[in-house]
Formats: structure tokens, C-alpha cells, sequence
């Protein structure tokens, strides 16, 4: 198994960024219309066409996500550059954007807005879980998109819109096998005429994993109907109900258990914080469109989001098997938006409201008797924990304007204002809490025409994440632990910078899509708390507070092609992240629960006491961050039926702690998916096979470590709790082996 780095695929990435920088092949001439228009929109699916476009964009079809018979939506992202994404047990995920908050692992917000169909959704875990079967288009926005998205765009957006319109007239099933017991199976009914289209779609996937008490299972129901109102005007109505059950586990404490026992079936595993999720999520939403001219636009959107969220935590100190507390998380996010946009030779112009009005409700429950260390009863069964509501209203404006300087320059400006207003009450306490945002964010960019169809693009822009209420008002929330109120909290900001340039090329005879970009995004006054990450303070006087920073730059290039019989993809990113303030890290040496308690680093006893070592990590790479990911696809379509299409991935090293002591291996994966399709008595078939990590590689998805957490600071990786060494080092941090080759064949039929 991997310990340490070797990045094989540094001479590759710079070999590719010299022959991308020596491409100057003739240009493709292509007829478009002198007007500019504003793409940007936060309901609909639009950056349709990228030209006079400032910002880096990427778009994934619905149709290549199905083509690609996906078990997650990682899957499909690491073929864009700049995108890394945290998967562990099941389907769920974190996705993060150019390195942004990659060195968060618990429930934090991802640094990156996603927005399902108009509403920007966001689960109790920070994670997402996406239904691949009905995804009409994937949308990134990369650098700072709080100018569109609000609250938590730090370095960008994903837009998913789901499946509509009357390219689903008709009947289509399908059904799916694989490795680890993976099954799923498919119906969808659609129509389509003059006035409507629509279709419902319902779908299962279960797996029963390759972790120890990994399976899960996924139930959607979802449809959409669309109306014609008329020439000019339609209606959207959509919906979407889903079941999910998921354990959370898979992590091994170490590389010695990576290597023993990757599955975490045996002593060296242990059990997640948070585990056994049942997760019921209800959506639904309705949009107007109204076309005034051919050249002016009126948007409507409601929606309701609902999630309801069952799960345990808390696994108990003497058997982890036993979880101590049982979490019942509600929430509804609520919604109205409204945008115009018109267009013109000269000028194009947006502008649009936001309305939010969310809820959340948490309230934990004693899931068994509770002891302390001395053995007293502290909380007996069924004993209410916490029982809070949060409610959160959103207010914001925000629009666009592009206009043409001269014929090949144009010029984009956008701005937002949001006011964000928090109201905390507990359901046990006369506890009442409230604080009030008001936060501006912005983009200046342009698009400069070299030629016919290559751009020059520049913008710097805006990101913003407001303070939770935890963070605001911890010592309040929780009086019994060790972090105090913060009530002076400043949401956080990002500035990023990006130069670009985009082109339709000749390469080797033939055309081909070209987009390279240099960026870097700067934080400041990031909040965590004052001893650091997931750090416990020496004394008394641990708080959060605007006190951290990361750098964050690095190259992308995207390049692509297709002919009748070839098609490729390649996608590279070079990245380089810094802790530019990170003054005061405290990393937990020892037995954080022995008699003895806190003491000096210098006298540690290890099995009955702890210390607390400083670090100045300014400097230091974020974690989780390699500085190389290379992905490259190739199809190849053989005779009228089949197609064969290779990938290899390739990340270099990168560091699981804060402190960068440990190195993980970068590694190569290669994965291979052959297609056969067919018209026969008038129905479509599709039979496909796919398998991933052909050559059953060795790698981790996931390593961290380093933090003030008694799992993963100082333990000796023998599965046991208070077996400590007083030393942290690689058999202290927590690892997700990655499964290895996996296996899926399925049918599908449509008439």
C-alpha cells in the first residue's frame, strides 16, 4: 500500500502545458450573430454558448452522463479540470473547486454552491447526493460565484438541471448488475404533443458494499411537465421524492490497517462519527418563462426542498459498535426567484431577485444510557440532548451587464447583495439568538475576440460564506464545552483572479475545443477556530474567529475532439495551495480521556495523559491537495453498433494533515466501457459494460490526520481507542482504501 509520495505525473502535466502553449493551428470558422447576451442565470440551463463569456465554464450533457452508466457523479467530474471530490462508503459525496476548503472533512459547507433545477440545495452533512438518472445537464462555474449564487460560492458552482422537454417521449427500462451486490433498475413513461410534454421516471439503486456495514440503497420517484402557454410563454412543473439509507463507514485507522484490512472488518477499523443515515428529501418546483422579443426573457421560480434526516452518532468510547446519540435533522428550504434578461448588438443586461425563506430543525436524543469517566449517569435514554430550530431568511438582488467597448472587446459586470438573518430558539431553554448579514459580491470580467473563434478572457471575482450559528454563538449553544461566542463574526470572502483562453482549433487536421486557464483564488480572515481546524485550546478561551488564510493558484486546461469514428477528452490541472495565516495549530498528543488529564508535552505519559503540541503552519500545503490530476479519455466507435472507450486518471501526492508530516502516493487508475447500441423492431437497446480501476490499483480515496481529534491525532492504528504512543505519524491518520476494480454490465430498452 502507499506511504509515501512519488508524483509520476509531474513531467507529464508540464510536458502537456508546453505543447498546449505551442498550439497556433488554424482557426474554425463558425457564423454567429453579432448580438451579445447574458447567459448567467440562476433558474435555467443556460452558457449555452461560451463566446464573449469572462469566467471558466464547463458543460457535461445529460446524454454523456447516461452514456457513461455512473455509479457517482465523480465519475463525471474528474474529467473537468480544477474539480476534486471526497467520496467514502455509498454515493454521496463532497465536491470542492481549485483546492477550496479541501482541508475540511467533518459537516462543513464545500466552498461550492450547488444548485439542483433553480434551488441551491445543501444536506446536514455537507455532502450531496445527486439521482445520475435524471441529470439533463452539468454545469461548473469556476472562480467566485456569489455574484449569482449567494452564500457559500467561494469557488464556484455546480448547476445540475434535471431531465425535460419531449426528448423523452416514449417508454424506457433498464436494469444494472455489478461488483459489491450493485443493482438498479429503471422505468420512465414520457409524451409529447403540441401543448405539453412530461414524463415520470422511477428508479432504485442498492449496493451491499465493499466496506464492512457499507450497503445503501436510493429510491427516486421524480417527473417533469411542461406546458405551452402559447408561442411565446411556457409553464415547467417538476418533482422529485427519494428514500435513501446509508451506512457511513469504511475508514481504518493507518497504514498498517490499509494494508491488513482495507474492508475495516477487523480490529483496525472503527466506526465512523456519524453512521446509519436515513435520508427522505421531497422537491418541488414550478417555472414560468415568457419570451416578450426575440431578444427579451422573464423567469419565474418556486420551489420547496425538503429533508428529513434520521441518523446515530457519538460511538461509544468503550465499544464503538454502540452509538450514544440519535440525530433527527429536518429542513425545508423555501423560494421565489425572478429574472429579466434582454440582449442586443451593444448592450445586454439581467436583473433578478432572490427570496429564501429556510428552515432547520435538530434536535438530538440520548440513543442509550450515557456515563461519564467516573462512571454517573448522565443522560438516560430518549433524554432530549438539544432540540433547536434555525430559522434563516435570505433577501438579495443581483444583476449583469454586458456591453461591446468596440467589436472585439466585451465587457461584463455583475453584482449581488444579500441580507441573511438568522433567528436561534431552543426548544428546551428560553435560549433565543439572532444576527443579521448584509454581505455585497461582485465580478468584473471581459472577452476579448483575437479571431474568429478564439477568446481572450479575464475577471476577477467575488465569493462570500456567512458565519453559522454555531460558530456565532457556540458557548451559548453548548455551555458545557470548551468554545466560546464569537458574536463579532465577519462572513468570510474570496478574490479570485483568472486569465483564460478559449479556441476551436485544426489539430492534426482535425477540429478541436481548447480552453486553458491561469487563476488564483485568495482567502482572508477565513473562520475556524482559535486552536486551529479541529483543535482543543491549552486553557480556557477556544473560539471561532476570521483568523485563517489560503492561497490557492494553479493552471487548467481542458482540450477536446471529435470525429465520426474518434472522440477525446483530456483534462489537466496544476495546482498550488498555501496557508498563507494558520499561527496557531494545536495538535492532541496521547490519552485525551486518562486520569491524569493535560499536561506538558515534555512529561507525557500517553496511555493515562495528553498534551497539546504547537505548530505554525503558515506555509504549509493545504491538505488533500495534489498538485497534478491528469484525465484522458478516448472513444473509439467501431463499425454501426459498438464503441470502446478508455480513461486513465492520475493524480500526484498529496499531504493528509494540516502539518504536512504525512505523504500520501499519487496513483493511475485505467477504466475501461464498452457500448453496444442498436435499433431492432423499432425500440432502442443499450448494452454496456464498465469496468473501473482496470488493473485493480492500490489507493486510497480519502486520507486525513493531524487534527485535535482523539481518533485521529495519536492512536497506534491497532483499532483500540486509548492504545496512544505520545507520537503522530502514519499509523494515526484515518484512510478509505479504495475498493479496487469494480465490474458493471446493464441492458436498457426505449420504443
Amino acid at each position: 500500500m502507499p506511504k509515501t509520495a512519488t508524483p509520476r505525473t509531474t513531467r507529464s502535466g508540464l510536458a502537456l502545458m508546453a505543447i498546449t502553449a505551442m498550439l497556433t493551428g488554424p482557426v474554425i470558422a463558425e457564423d454567429e450573430s453579432r448580438l451579445i447576451h447574458v447567459e448567467s442565470t440562476t433558474i435555467d440551463d443556460k452558457f449555452e454558448n461560451k463566446r464573449d463569456e469572462a469566467s471558466n465554464i464547463a458543460v457535461i450533457s445529460g446524454q454523456k452522463v447516461d452514456d457513461s452508466h455512473a455509479q457517482n457523479i465523480q465519475q463525471m467530474l474528474q474529467t473537468i479540470p480544477g474539480i476534486t471530490t471526497e467520496l467514502q462508503a455509498g454515493d454521496s459525496l463532497k465536491i470542492h473547486i481549485r483546492g477550496i476548503e479541501n482541508q475540511v472533512y467533518m459537516g462543513e459547507k464545500p466552498g461550492v454552491a450547488v444548485v439542483i433545477d433553480g434551488v441551491p440545495v445543501f444536506e446536514r452533512t455537507g455532502r450531496v447526493n445527486i439521482d445520475l438518472d435524471n441529470i439533463e445537464s452539468i454545469k461548473v462555474i469556476k472562480g467566485g460565484a456569489s455574484y449569482l449564487f449567494g452564500d457559500d460560492a467561494l469557488s464556484g458552482a455546480v448547476i445540475i438541471t434535471t431531465k425535460r422537454g419531449a426528448g423523452y417521449e416514449g417508454y424506457t427500462f433498464a436494469a444494472e448488475t455489478g461488483s459489491f451486490g450493485f443493482r438498479k433498475g429503471l422505468a420512465r413513461a414520457g409524451f409529447s404533443n403540441d401543448n405539453a410534454s412530461g414524463h415520470l421516471q422511477y428508479s432504485k439503486r442498492q449496493i451491499d458494499g465493499y466496506y464492512d456495514d457499507s450497503d445503501s440503497s436510493a429510491e427516486y420517484l421524480n417527473g417533469k411537465l411542461m406546458y405551452y402557454l402559447d408561442d411565446t410563454s411556457d409553464i415547467s412543473l417538476g418533482m422529485e421524492l427519494s428514500d435513501r439509507s446509508k451506512n457511513s463507514h469504511g475508514a481504518v485507522k493507518g497504514v498498517v490497517a490499509a494494508e491488513y484490512d482495507p474492508q475495516s472488518k477487523d480490529v483496525y477499523s472503527y466506526n465512523d462519527y456519524a453512521n446509519k443515515y436515513q435520508v427522505d428529501l421531497a422537491k418541488f418546483f414550478a417555472t414560468y418563462s415568457k419570451n416578450f422579443n426575440d431578444n427579451a426573457n422573464l423567469m419565474l421560480n418556486l420551489y420547496s426542498y425538503g429533508d428529513e434526516t434520521e441518523f446515530f452518532s457519538g460511538p461509544n468510547r468503550n465499544d464503538p459498535g454502540i452509538y450514544e446519540n440519535l440525530n433527527l435533522y429536518d429542513q425545508v428550504q423555501r423560494g421565489l426567484k425572478s429574472e429579466y434578461r434582454a440582449s442586443g448588438e451593444n448592450l445586454a443586461w439581467m436583473a433578478g431577485v432572490d427570496l429564501r425563506a429556510n428552515s432547520y430543525e435538530n434536535n438530538v436524543q440520548a440513543a442509550v444510557d450515557q456515563y461519564d469517566f467516573r462512571g454517573g449517569l448522565e443522560a438516560s435514554a430518549g433524554d432530549a440532548l438539544s432540540d433547536d430550530t434555525t430559522d434563516e431568511t435570505v433577501a438579495a438582488a443581483y444583476g449583469e451587464v454586458k456591453f461591446r467597448v468596440a467589436e472585439p472587446l466585451v465587457l461584463t459586470l455583475n453584482s449581488r447583495y444579500d441580507r441573511i438573518n438568522y433567528d436561534y430558539s431552543s426548544n428546551i431553554s428560553d435560549l433565543d439568538l439572532d444576527k443579521t448579514f448584509h454581505v455585497s459580491s461582485w465580478r468584473l470580467g471581459s472577452n476579448y475576440a483575437l479571431a474568429q473563434n478564439r477568446d481572450l478572457y479575464a475577471n476577477v471575482s467575488t465569493g462570500f460564506r456567512a458565519p453559522s450559528v454555531r460558530q456565532l454563538f457556540s458557548g451559548s449553544i453548548s455551555p458545557t464545552g470548551d468554545t466560546g461566542n464569537n458574536t463579532n463574526l465577519e462572513p468570510e470572502h474570496a478574490i479570485n483572479m483568472e486569465v483564460g483562453y478559449r479556441a476551436k482549433l485544426a489539430l492534426f487536421g482535425v477540429e478541436a475545443d481548447l480552453d486553458m486557464a491561469i487563476f488564483q483564488i485568495d482567502r482572508k480572515d477565513y473562520i475556524m477556530k482559535t486552536s486551529g481546524q479541529y483543535g482543543r485550546a491549552e486553557e480556557s478561551g477556544d473560539y471561532y474567529d476570521n483568523i485563517g488564510g489560503v492561497r490557492n493558484r494553479g493552471l487548467e486546461l481542458a482540450l477536446s475532439s471529435y470525429t465520426t469514428a474518434w472522440s477525446w477528452n483530456l483534462a489537466y490541472t496544476y495546482l498550488d495551495t498555501e496557508y498563507t495565516d494558520y499561527d496557531n495549530f494545536n495538535l492532541m498528543l496521547g490519552n485525551r480521556y486518562g486520569r491524569n488529564g493535560l499536561v506538558d508535552c515534555a512529561v507525557l505519559d500517553p496511555s493515562n495523559s495528553y498534551c497539546l503540541e504547537h505548530y505554525n503552519n503558515e506555509g504549509n500545503e493545504v491538505p488533500r491537495t495534489p498538485k497534478h490530476h491528469l484525465n484522458l479519455t478516448l472513444a473509439r466507435k467501431l463499425g454501426s453498433y459498438w464503441t470502446i472507450t478508455g480513461e486513465l486518471d492520475a493524480s500526484s501526492s498529496y499531504y493528509a494533515d494540516e502539518i504536512n508530516r504525512v505523504e500520501i502516493d499519487g496513483h493511475e487508475t485505467f477504466n475501461l466501457l464498452i457500448n453496444y447500441d442498436r435499433t431492432i423492431a423499432k425500440a432502442d437497446w443499450s448494452f454496456f459494460l464498465r469496468v473501473d480501476n482496470l488493473f485493480d490499483e492500490d489507493y486510497y480515496n480519502t486520507a486525513r490526520g493531524g487534527s485535535g481529534d482523539a481518533k485521529t491525532a495519536d492512536s497506534d492504528g491497532d483499532g483500540v481507542y486509548d492504545s496512544y504512543d505520545g507520537v503522530y505519524d502514519e499509523n494515526d491518520i484515518s484512510i478509505v482504501v479504495n475498493k479496487g476494480r469494480t465490474l458493471t454490465a446493464g441492458l436498457s430498452v426505449t420504443f
